[in-house]
């Protein structure tokens, strides 16, 4: 009985890492702006968070205003990390744009001993090296004209935002429930987005509501909420270790929907950021022992 509880929470959270994986696919698809696309996305996920939250009696209430001067910065980093994301898929491919964002376990690693005075472990440079070495392969050449390099800088500028964001909520989910830290920081982007309105046609939103409702509830709600409930059932980083297959399910789906098969550069590289990710993620397991 213990073993098939298992069984179904691997494979719970393996669904939430799958669901999550496509908006790769889904950003390639979508042919509207990334502000725009960030924004419905938003807007329509704020609504399908908040009547969440409601069901599930979580308290909305925030704290103090320290707090929610993190959860704005919290939003205006998520909104960062998804539009540059977004940007990197417009650049380039499902594979490029997942693995330029991968870097991020890694750029973490560099960043918490920095932000929370902790001790850095040497192990991060050959790591940091091998992500390095990784970029390397995946851009053909160096060369802001050249579309996939674009990618690459977009895609490591999305980690980026996304690692800060991580850290700066790392204490906010001890406090709070992650639903609500997720419905705050949607509303914030929600509404710093709201001027996207006036630079884009309605009816180029309209004709793209399918794959933006699919975005904002599959991906964003379902996908994050699955997520967050796993960690009742795994540590976060033994969760993040598992969630590491993200890029290899965005790269499946890529060739499935969109027939962009990565080529042998694009898989060495690939292969040589996710093995840095994985190897990060074990050292965080021993050292949270």
């Amino acid at each position: 009985m213990a073993d098939r509880k298992h069984l179904i929470n691997i494979f719970q959270l393996n669904l939430a890492v799958l669901l999550i994986s496509t908006s790769g696919v889904l950003g390639r698809y979508i042919t509207l702006d990334p502000v725009t696309t960030i924004f419905y996305r938003c807007i329509l996920a704020v609504f399908v968070f908040y009547l969440y939250c409601r069901w599930k009696k979580i308290d909305l209430k925030i704290e103090n205003k320290n707090d929610l001067l993190k959860l704005i910065l919290g939003g205006l980093l998520m909104g960062g990390h998804w539009i540059t994301y977004f940007y990197s898929l417009k650049f380039s491919s499902v594979a490029i744009a997942l693995l330029s964002l991968f870097t991020y376990p890694v750029i973490t690693a560099f960043l918490e001993p920095i932000l929370f005075k902790t001790k850095f472990n040497k192990v991060h440079i050959a790591l940091g090296i091998l992500v390095l070495t990784g970029i390397y392969f995946l851009s053909p050449k160096f060369d802001l004209e050249n579309n996939y390099f674009i990618a690459i800088i977009f895609g490591i500028a999305s980690a980026i935002f996304y690692a800060f964001r991580n850290l700066l909520m790392k204490r906010e989910v001890e406090r709070y429930n992650g639903s609500a830290l997720m419905f705050y920081q949607i509303l914030v982007v929600s509404i710093v987005l709201i001027p996207s309105i006036f630079f884009s046609e309605f009816s180029e939103v309209t004709s793209q509501w399918k794959p933006l409702l699919v975005l904002a509830i599959l991906t964003t709600c379902i996908g994050h909420t699955l997520f967050l409930q796993s960690f009742k059932n795994f540590t976060i980083t033994t969760a993040s270790i598992m969630s590491s297959i993200q890029p290899v399910y965005g790269i499946i789906l890529g060739a499935i929907f969109l027939s962009e098969i990565p080529s042998l550069k694009t898989l060495i590289g690939g292969t040589l950021i996710i093995s840095a990710v994985i190897i990060e993620s074990i050292i965080s397991v021993k050292n949270n022992k």
